[in-house]
Formats: structure tokens, sequence, C-alpha cells
């Protein structure tokens, strides 16, 4: 097959031998349901699930895996259908075409994708290719090869010797896959060898409209880190030639049930995108999918930014009593249409047609034990518990009927991808047996087979096992910010409903720890603390993360979003079910001027995250001392810290785990790391070396945005912001570079290279007087020392610090062991400020 040199509107990339195929088309991506037989697995919660062994591979798998392996693995991919151009794919500086995303059942996904290379003379060509499932190539309509690897997130890459003409050469591609839950979809094509060539990608009608689009695209990116007022809107580089139509589809997480669309217009000339006016937008991290059409052509890219209704918020009420009441109204009117939302409206007085529409719309998702149903159905329970008078029959016989046909373990048969390994999902699993068998004791329950009686024993000996690990380990994932409001779920519907007085007292002390761990970790009510699990949407969210509005309820101080998993049921616990929370928490988790606090402790089984904090009035850093130093990553932040009183004002450090922004990888371009690095802190100083691998991405960065900071200063290798009276100095190994352009642009410095080091100095107005005095004072901070071996940093006001390569500490005469830390912890209330 020779095909035509018809490709004259096109935009052209040169292919560089090494590197990779960047530019295609693709068609729509099929999607069909894959259902197994129902059939029962054999498991138990896995506390160290993304400790992984390999790489980022976790190597739990599913009997729909393994029947899609024994169908598939190994042999020719069952394509379908031929290419049909349904959108353009643009790298934006990521190798891979990435169609990465979570999928709540089972799911077989396939696409066609296709590129055109011009060859300046004929010859032969090296491609090599990369994915996790399977794919058939195609060279101008001859058939090269296939690979079907088909394991789960894993990838494998195989060589193709492929013969090219002179001028264009078609390539097309299947790629296909089975979806379980989050699942790694794209493929990665090397043009490791062959004749001079390019790309050619279709331009439409106009090729300069074309590359306009592209160019915006790439340079594109909010005015603001988070809006909480004003105009919303995208700014770009150079002014759009002629009119261009922008499509805008809005979504949360992946778990977010909302999703909106706007059309907007761009007027020649024009270098902004206005959006819409922030309080006419849902609040929460946002991601934007912005689509620009004009002239037969269009492309698309995904855009983050936290949205807040603060100002509609006001202040919060003097009295937690008024609070609770403020909590419950506002998840009641502003929230999800979901089952938590369910609970605060029936709460106060909300019930009827309306709050009954929103069971209904929840149920199908627990009927057909979709991945985190059991989220949905810990608060459906309370609300069949506590207000099963405020519904119509019908819709208690709905509720009873969901309940009774749900998978509650991996035990019973099922064919889901329901995730029973991590410790959240454990608890709620155990929960809901416990709590569901207990409303039902008569009914059989389908899937187990047994009463209801049966059923809630069976949940009660789980709940009462994952109590005895919790009072033993507490978070297998450590101190996660997502994860605190799920544990919590579980806790506060069994404080509030068990029919056993032991699992309820003992769920009261446990959700008392962790809204201890919470004051400890956080700075005036956020969260600035190392994690074990971390997402962009859950990093970047400084206003909206629930922990911020359990704050607001609490200690008055923080804000709501729109997405929750326990607030409403914490409120309830407090309100009708005479939970206590310590007083003094306010004073620890908001800490007040002239203190300082240091707090040390450990969580996950055997102690296997050991983690420090230091905090005062107007800055906190928090990390993780000795943790698995230079082993892939997963989820894990291991540096955190946040300067003032404005919630933006944060800064963390990773090297990411893929380069295309606001992915689905595990870890993502923010969440987690790719190489976990060698981190060490001493109070107001942390220092972090990377030492990342082949292909890792070339870099590690940090997020910077620069203006929610009152000021900043950037020289060469420094860069110095202050944030209200809190004061920071970055120096990087090499020259720290602000993104100048794209979706993070204003908000992140990168430092090149797989070996790359920072070090981190904290400090303040009072001590250390303005920002330029504070950076003449540690400009000369340097680390020395073996990068394998004892490293030290002789600190103007610590004097010489030592970092030994088993985590110790000596400083100030003191000697800071990880080892010697507890699930308790200890706090430690230190003179702040200089110390000389």
């Amino acid at each position: 097959m020779t095909l035509k040199n018809t490709h004259n509107s096109a935009l052209r990339h040169d292919l560089l031998p090494g590197k990779p195929v960047a530019w295609w088309q693709l068609g729509k991506t099929s999607e069909k349901r894959y259902d197994t037989p129902d059939i029962p697995m054999s498991g138990e919660m896995d506390p160290f699930f993304f400790v992984t062994k390999h790489k980022n591979f976790i190597p739990h798998e599913y009997p729909c895996r393994t029947q899609f392996a024994a169908e598939r693995r190994a042999k020719r991919p069952h394509e379908h259908g031929r290419f049909h151009h349904a959108r353009n794919w643009l790298p934006f500086g990521s190798p891979r075409v990435d169609l990465s995303g979570f999928w709540f059942r089972p799911t077989i996904l396939g696409t066609w994708a296709r590129t055109i290379v011009e060859a300046q003379s004929a010859g032969p060509a090296r491609l090599k290719l990369a994915t996790c499932g399977g794919a058939i190539l195609f060279v101008n309509g001859a058939e090269i090869g296939w690979m079907a690897p088909y394991s789960r997130n894993l990838e494998a890459a195989q060589i193709f010797d492929v013969e090219f003409a002179e001028g264009p050469n078609e390539i097309e591609l299947w790629f296909d896959d089975l979806a379980e839950r989050d699942a790694r979809y794209y493929f990665q094509m090397d043009y490791l060898s062959g004749p001079k060539a390019s790309t050619a990608l279709g331009a439409g009608n106009d090729e300069a409209v074309a590359s306009a689009i592209v160019n915006a695209l790439s340079t594109m990116h909010f005015e603001s880190p988070s809006y909480t007022s004003g105009e919303v809107a995208l700014e770009f580089a150079e002014a759009m030639p002629a009119d261009v139509e922008a499509e805008i589809g809005i979504e949360g997480d992946f778990m977010s049930i909302e999703h909106f669309r706007l059309e907007r217009h761009i007027s020649s000339g024009q270098t902004r995108l206005v959006v819409d006016d922030a309080a006419n937008l849902p609040s929460d991290f946002r991601h934007f999918n912005v689509t620009l059409k004009a002239g037969g052509f269009s492309a698309g890219r995904v855009f983050g930014v936290e949205i807040c209704q603060a100002h509609e918020q006001g202040e919060p009420p003097a009295t937690l009593e008024a609070r609770i009441g403020e909590t419950l109204n506002w998840v009641s009117e502003h929230s999800e249409a979901d089952t938590v939302r369910v609970i605060a409206r029936l709460a106060t007085g909300r019930k009827g047609t309306d709050t009954e529409a929103m069971i209904d719309a929840m149920l199908p998702a627990i009927e057909d034990c979709h991945d985190c149903a059991d989220f949905i159905l810990v608060p459906l329970l309370w609300t069949r518990s506590q207000f099963a008078a405020e519904l119509s029959g019908e819709s208690v016989a709905c509720i009873d009927r969901a309940i009774l046909d749900y998978r509650y373990w991996m035990d019973e048969p099922g064919n889901d991808v329901q995730w029973y390994f991590s410790e959240n999902h454990a608890l709620l699993f155990h929960t809901a047996a416990y709590i569901a068998g207990h409303l039902l004791p008569d009914e059989t329950f389908r899937r187990s087979g047994r009463k209801g009686s049966e059923q809630s024993a069976v949940g009660a000996a789980r709940v009462r096992a994952w109590l005895d690990h919790f009072e033993a380990w507490e978070m297998a994932e450590f101190n996660s910010a997502p994860y605190f409001p799920i544990d919590l779920k579980g806790l506060t519907a069994l404080y509030a409903l068990s029919p056993d007085e032991d699992i309820s007292q003992r769920a009261g002390k446990a959700i008392i720890r962790l809204l201890q761990v919470v004051a400890n970790s956080a700075h005036h009510g956020v969260v600035t603390a190392a994690q074990g699990r971390s997402y962009e949407h859950t990093l970047r969210a400084g206003r909206t993360l629930e922990l911020s509005a359990i704050a607001r309820m609490l200690w008055g101080r923080g804000n709501y979003g729109r997405r929750y998993h326990c607030l409403p049921q914490l409120a309830l616990c407090i309100r009708d079910h005479g939970l206590k929370v310590p007083a003094d928490l306010a004073q620890i988790a908001s800490i007040a001027e002239g203190k300082s606090q240091e707090w040390c402790f450990a969580q996950g089984q055997d102690n296997f995250a050991r983690l420090y904090h230091h905090k005062s009035a107007d800055h906190a850093m928090g990390s993780a001392a000795a943790y698995r130093w230079n082993q892939w990553g997963y989820q894990e932040t291991v540096l955190h810290l946040r300067l003032g009183r404005n919630p933006d004002a944060q800064i963390w450090i990773n090297q990411p785990g893929e380069l295309i922004h606001s992915g689905y990888a595990r870890p993502s371009y923010w969440g987690g790391c790719a190489m976990l690095p060698r981190v060490h802190q001493y109070r107001d100083l942390a220092i972090v070396l990377f030492e990342g691998q082949e292909p890792q991405p070339p870099l590690s960065h940090a997020w910077f945005p620069q203006s929610a900071f009152d000021e900043v200063r950037l020289n060469g290798s420094n860069a110095a912001v202050r944030g209200g009276d809190g004061l920071a100095l970055l120096k990087g190994g090499a020259p720290l570079v602000l993104v100048g352009e794209g979706p993070t642009a204003g908000n992140e410095l990168q430092q090149a290279g797989l070996s790359t080091r920072w070090i981190i100095r904290l400090g303040d107005v009072t001590n250390h007087g303005g920002l330029e005095g504070f950076t003449d004072r540690f400009a000369g901070l340097n680390i020395d020392g073996q990068k394998a071996g004892t490293l030290s940093v002789n600190d103007p006001d610590y004097g010489i610090i030592r970092f030994h390569s088993d985590g110790v500490v000596e400083a100030e005469g003191r000697r800071i062991d990880p080892q010697d830390w507890t699930v308790k912890g200890s706090r430690a209330n230190l003179l702040s400020g200089r110390t000389n």
C-alpha cells in the first residue's frame, strides 16, 4: 500500500533516533463490560499493598484478570472495526499516548491509533512499542506483528522492524486491555532508527489555525492556582488568528458523580478563555477538559484548579454546636447528591422525593458491586438504621434489596473488582456486613447464604480484628489526607450504630486518635505532612479537602468543599451520640504565636513509616524519615510544607511518575515519587536527595505557587519566598527553573536530572527579619558527605547537623533516632527561632 502525498495541510515534527513517535490521531475507545462467573476469592487485607516490590506494580490479581489472561495472553489481540478519526492526540512533552482512567467494573477497552511518517528516503526502520495490554502494528496496510503481555498496569516492550517507502507511510495501531478500576491504558512507540523522517498530523483546512490551537493548549494555564471568587479564566501566550470554539468538560476526582459541560467562544485576537465566575462553578479541585475547534481541526488538554466558595461560607460560627448546625445545613444543600448528603438532609428535616431520588441514583452502583460501592453503602446503612421512618416504604424496600444482594467480602461469590486489600476498604466492608446483618437479622444475604444474624456475627469478628490491627499499628496508608475521612466514615458508623458496646467504645477511641493525628500534622487546621498515599486532587486542594471542613466544624478554621465521606456522620456522633472531642486539639491544630512543636511518630504495621513534623505559628513542615530510600514509589509524598495563613501557600517536592499532567498513573505528575528520595529533617531544615533510574522522568520538581506568597525571589539554584510571616528557602543542586507555560505555569520549579538534591530551610520574620536578610543568612547552606553515608549541614542557627544513613539525626546536643518512634508518638515544645 502506498499513500499519495495528500497531507500538505499538516503539523509536522521531526522524528529523532531513540525518541518517541508522539503525534497521533485516535479512534473512539470501545468499552465492553467483561463479566465472569461469580466465584469467591481468597485473601485478606494487605497493609503493605502499596509498598511496591517491582517498580510501581501492585501484584493482587482478580479472577477476571486470570480468565482474561488465559483467553488472550501471548495470543494475537482481537481487533475490531477499522480506524475512524475521532480526536487528535498531542503529546505536550509526554512520550506516551495515554488514555488511562478509572473503571468501576471489569471493562475491555480497545482503541485504534494512526499516524503518518514522512520518510525522506525508503529504507528499514526499527520501532519499539511498549504497553501493558495488547497491540497489533500495521504499516501501510500490512500487519507487522503484535504483542500481548496483558499484565495489569505493568509495562512490557517489543521491537518491530519495518520498511518505509519514500514519502508518507501510514502507521496504524490497535491497542486494548482489561480495565480493572485504576487502569494504565497507554502505548509508547519509540523511533529507534530509520530514514530521516517526520510525523505529519492532519491540520484540517488551515495549518496556521491548527498550529495556533496547539500553541494555545501548550501554553494555556489558569491565571490563579485556586479561586475563591471572581472570574475563572485560562490564558495563553499568543493571540488567536481566527475565531475558535471551546468545549469545556468539568469533572471532579474519579469518584465524583458530577459532570458539567460548557461551551465558550474565543474571538480572533484574544489570549484568554473565560470559563465562568467562580460562584457559578462547582467547588473542589476540578479537572477542566478543554477542547478547541476551528478550521476543521480540534485538540484538547486537561487543566486542574481548585474552586472554593469561601466568601459565601464566611467566618465559622463561634460555638461547636452552631458549627455542627452549619455543617449539616451546608452538606444538605451544597454537596454532591450521594448517600452522604442524604444523611445530612434527613438529620435536618429535609425528607421527601428529592432526598429519596438521591438514594435511588446511588443504588445501582451498590447492586452492581461497583468498586467503591462500600463508600456509598455505609452511609446508606446509617440512613436505613437511623432514618427509616423518614423514608417511604418503597424506598426502604429498595434499600433492603440492595443490602441483601451486595457482596461484603472477597470470600463471597462475585465477579467485581472491588478493592478489598487496603485498610480503608476493609474497614468499610466489615462495618457494612456487621451493621447490615444486624438490621436484617432474619433475612438471607444472597451471596454469603447466611442469615442476617450470622452475617452480622462474621462482620463483628472482622471489625474486632481490624480494630486490633489499628490499635497496634494505626494507618497503613499513613497520615494520608484522603484516607482519614474514609477511615472516619467506618469508625463513626461503628460508634453510632454498633449493637455491641465494646465495638462502639473502641471505635470512639479510634475516632479521637485519628483527630489527634490530624491536629498534630496540621498547620492552622490544614494537614501539612508526609503522606502514604496522595493524589494531585488532594495535594492541590488547600481549602476544599474534607479535612478542611472537619477542621472548620471542630476547631473553627477551614472551608467546605463539595464531596464528603464522613463529615455529617462525625457531626451526628457529636450532636446525637455523645462523642466528646478533646478541646485541646484546637490549640494543637492551630499553634499559637511564639510556640513551636516537634511531633515524631510511626504508622503502619511494624512501624514501617516513621514520620517527623515541626511547626510554629508561621510555618510547618513534615517528612518521612528513612522511608524506603531509592526504591520505586507509589503514591507517597515524603515532604510537605506550608507558610503563613494562606492555605495555598504550600510546597511539596517529588520526582514525577509520569509527564502527563492530571494523569492516572500511580505515582502521577504530582502524587507520589517515581523513585523515593533520601529525606532528612531537623526542625526547620530538610534535605531531599533523588537517585532516579531510567526510564523515569529525568527531573524533580516543587509545587511552588508564586501568587500564593507575599514575596518571591528566584536566583539560579535558589528560590526564597515569604508567606505571611513565614519564610522559606529552597536550594537546588542545579538551577531551579520556574515553569513558564502549560498547566503549572508560575506554580512549578523544576530541577533537571535523575540525580538531584534539595535543601529546604524555613524561618520567620520575628526571628530572621525580612526575606532578603533570611536568604543571605542561609545562602551558604550546603550538604557535605557521601550520598550513601553520613551527610552534614552547617546551619547558622542549629550548628552542625549530621544525618546518618540509618536515619539518625544529631544536632544541638540531641540524638533523634526514628527507630525509637512509636505509634503513640511524642510531642515536644521547642523554643522557636534562633538558638544562638
